[in-house]
């Protein structure tokens, strides 16, 4: 932050005899602040796609409306084409999978939870994968998809 010096008096080119004293000046130089905040906002859009690491699953195609997110972090559970079941990212055995959601419902505020699973797993098994969430304390479930599917009016995208 430079400040400058300017002489006193208006400057009109003529100068009092005796009074040169110098006053600085109450001016602020905003350009480094503007370029370094600039900086930052470069690295924060680059990085923050890159914070989204997750399992690769290929999603079905909907035409529903994405919901509202919340404060909390949401608790997200992923069926993968290999038939692994993941609780945030960690491989969870199916055995131990009601008394791990039963241990994660105990330290959560709302029991609302995103189910993923790939377009490839059967049906049954995400019942199955439903029916466990249900005995582990989570009744809100948000079936996650990709949009642009079909809209089943006969209007496909």
């Amino acid at each position: 932050m430079g400040a400058s010096v300017t002489p006193r008096g208006g400057g009109g080119g003529k100068r009092r005899r005796g009074h040169s004293k110098s006053r600085p000046m109450a001016e602020i130089n905003v350009t480094p602040f503007v370029d370094v905040m600039l900086v930052l906002l470069i690295i924060f859009m680059v990085a923050a796609p890159m914070l989204t690491v997750g399992v690769p699953i290929e999603l079905p195609k909907t035409a529903a409306q994405p919901l509202a997110t919340e404060q909390e972090e949401p608790l997200t559970i992923a069926l993968s084409s290999e038939g692994k079941i993941l609780l945030q990212n960690v491989e969870v055995d199916r055995r131990n999978l009601i008394n791990k959601l039963i241990a994660v419902s105990a330290e959560r505020n709302n029991n609302k939870v995103f189910l993923r699973a790939d377009a490839s797993v059967n049906y049954s098994a995400v019942m199955e994968v439903m029916g466990a969430l249900n005995a582990g304390g989570f009744n809100n479930i948000g079936l996650v998809t990709d949009a642009g599917g079909p809209k089943l009016d006969g209007s496909d995208p």
